[in-house]
């Protein structure tokens, strides 16, 4: 039975539950020879990734009409799948024949097929069966792994269904933004000399000059890549600073925006509409901790040991114990409703990461800045049972996200 490209393409986007994480598109794929497809390409914490298995992947995304570079998005995808499988295994965890087949049936089921179908479909491109299992081993090695493992950090409280179900609204916006980013600190002693040196930066239209700033003046996380921030949603964004983004052409630089011992400004690299309709975010939660001594060398040197000492807010908590209550913050606000400076920050954040960017009384405390969560609007009409669910679900792809991305800043991958 010839498999019809809509109900495949639809097949890969209704299994996002079952990988749980988006792929990135990155390199290309190195070249393989036909005479070695079988040995090593890559190796992934010496697992070897073939040749084989990388054309046999290109196959099957080529099949399923898979958004992206077929060769690109198959390098991508087993090495992940490498990582998640190991991951898994290190567990303990080892999904049974069953429970594989079980996942191969879904997937095919999604594409209205039943699982001969879909597997002589397949076979008529020149994929083997083997390279399907496969793939669904490592999404269910990694279903496992992640319920198991963030199991206790997934649960959805009642105000966060509350707030879901009373906004009533989903996204509509399809348009993204490329954003670089310098924001410089301005205490009261040199707050007018940062003003002119921003007013003047505000006047490039030079991306690499905007960058040449970003990294002699800027004191966020991105100062090294040249204030360079990655693809945004624009409704990630502070309310506050949309317009002042979409009214910009590319190269162009906002004028300086005040914050609290600071001065931000951003220049717009690109912007695009996608296809896909991002779901409106009705609250973010987020931590802060205040740390004595501003951007001192030594305060930024302790709030880089506490970054690698917490992994989620909660943490936090047992960080503060003893101290006064005022040193440690944390709510659940509607985007409109937080401070511009920290809603900027948290823009560029995901569950679990720090931001040390900013300070309060006049920049002699820090502000160890965490992001907790992000709830989305959801259709009022939608059951409690399917909201919290649904929550939960995407809390869990965050984490999943962020697990997979350790992971993968800590492998060892070589090309051959």
């Amino acid at each position: 039975m010839p498999l019809r490209t809509s109900s495949l393409f639809r097949a890969v986007a209704l299994a996002a539950p079952l990988l749980l994480g988006a792929v990135a598109l990155v390199a290309t794929s190195p070249a393989v020879r036909a005479q070695d497809l079988f040995a090593p390409a890559i190796l992934v914490n010496e697992k070897a990734v073939t040749g084989y298995e990388l054309q046999q992947r290109e196959r099957m995304l080529g099949v399923l009409n898979a958004p992206g570079d077929p060769r690109s998005l198959a390098r991508e995808q087993l090495i992940d799948d490498r990582l998640r499988v190991q991951a898994a295994q290190d567990a303990g965890i080892r999904p049974t024949e069953e429970e594989v087949t079980e996942g191969m049936e879904e997937f095919a089921g999604r594409a209205n097929l039943s699982l001969d179908e879909f597997v002589q479909a397949l076979a008529g491109s020149g994929v083997a069966e083997q390279t399907f299992r496969d793939f669904v081993l490592a999404g269910v090695s990694w279903r496992q792994l992640v319920q198991a493992r963030f199991a206790g950090q997934s649960n959805v409280s009642d105000a966060e269904v509350d707030r879901a179900l009373s906004s009533g609204r989903t996204g509509a916006s399809t348009v993204r933004v490329l954003l670089s980013e310098i924001i410089m600190p301005a205490p009261p002693a040199e707050a007018a000399a940062v003003r002119a040196r921003a007013e003047r930066i505000a006047q490039l239209t030079s991306e690499s000059d905007f960058s040449a700033e970003a990294r002699r003046y800027s004191a966020t996380a991105t100062r090294q890549a040249g204030g360079r921030l990655p693809w945004q949603n624009i409704n990630d964004l502070p309310p506050v600073l949309r317009p002042l983004v979409l009214a910009l052409s590319p190269g162009q630089v906002t004028d300086p925006i005040p914050i609290p011992n600071a001065i931000a400004l951003f220049q717009l690299r690109g912007i695009e509409e996608t296809g896909y309709s991002a779901p409106e975010v009705s609250a973010v939660e987020y931590a802060a901790y205040y740390m004595p001594g501003g951007r001192s060398a030594e305060t930024l040197a302790r709030a880089r040991v506490l970054a690698s000492q917490v992994d989620r807010c909660d943490d936090l908590y047992g960080v503060a114990k003893g101290q006064p209550e005022n040193v440690l913050d944390r709510g659940s606000l509607p985007p409109s409703e937080i401070p511009t400076d920290i809603a900027m920050e948290l823009s560029k954040l995901d569950p679990g990461e720090v931001s040390t960017a900013l300070t309060r009384s006049n920049g002699q405390t820090l502000v160890f800045l965490m992001l907790c969560g992000r709830t989305n609007a959801i259709s009022e009409d939608a059951s409690r049972e399917d909201l919290v669910l649904g929550l939960r679900n995407q809390r869990l792809g965050g984490l999943a996200d962020g697990y997979l991305a350790q992971l993968r800043a800590e492998a060892r991958i070589i090309e051959r």
